[in-house]
């Protein structure tokens, strides 16, 4: 097996819902590493970091989301080490600021 980095856009009702709470706590129970965030146009943005099993698991699992989530979109495409330095550098997974 072996690792990779991917980005992903989720649409749909996605904030204010604890979507980022709901990535957060799974992307840790999985051990991957990375990010979440809100976006200002009402996506949420995340970054995940591990075997790619393990990640395509999760995004597969984005598209569902939490209980009072609507997912209309998961955009996916490859990121890189510039992308996963973005989280904070004491955490596996952190949650970042809206941009």
């Amino acid at each position: 097996m072996s690792g990779v980095i991917r980005q992903v856009v989720i649409r749909g009702r996605v904030q204010g819902v604890g979507y980022r709470a709901w990535v957060d706590h799974e992307a840790r129970r999985l051990g991957l590493n990375g990010w979440v965030r809100n976006r200002r146009d009402g996506s949420v943005e995340a970054v995940f970091e591990g075997e790619t099993e393990v990640v395509a698991a999760m995004i597969a699992s984005c598209g569902k989301g939490p209980g009072a989530a609507r997912v209309d979109h998961v955009i996916e495409e490859t990121a890189n080490d510039d992308a996963l330095r973005l989280r904070h550098p004491s955490e596996a997974f952190s949650v970042l600021p809206t941009i």
